[in-house]
């Protein structure tokens, strides 16, 4: 079964994202609407899902990698530099980490992100570029 997390742009709220999975963990009943994660806008969500980023996401849930220092082999960068990209992606409730010895080993719930990029604000302007 494929589980999806859902990304939209708006105020970010990651409060009912974070609150569902403590209780997916707790082994309670959850509702079966799929999450969504919120991203406060088009920069952050730039930023957040570069392609370094969707490649570590990709690493993790097709290995499942032990450790960090497992994961940069597997992407060939350094444990340093994929650290820090993978404590982004869990400050987003993207990646979570589960004490494997004094390893930290990154877990991915989700195996599809579908995003919902609206190309208009809700006043009916365009987002605004950066020239």
């Amino acid at each position: 079964m494929t589980k999806t997390l859902h990304v939209q742009i708006k105020s970010a709220d990651r409060s009912d994202l974070e609150e569902r999975l403590e209780a997916i963990d707790a082994g309670e009943d959850v509702d079966p609407s799929e999450p969504t994660l919120s991203i406060e806008n088009l920069e952050t969500f730039g930023r957040v899902f570069r392609s370094t980023n969707l490649e570590l996401l990709e690493a993790i849930v097709e290995h499942e990698p032990e450790s960090i220092r497992e994961l940069a082999r597997l992407v060939d960068r350094n444990p340093p530099e994929v650290l820090e990209n993978v404590n982004e992606l869990a400050d987003y409730g993207l990646v979570e980490f589960e004490k494997n010895g004094r390893a930290k080993r990154p877990i991915v719930w989700y195996d599809e992100i579908d995003a919902d990029l609206p190309l208009t604000t809700k006043s009916g302007q365009g987002p605004k570029a950066n020239a």
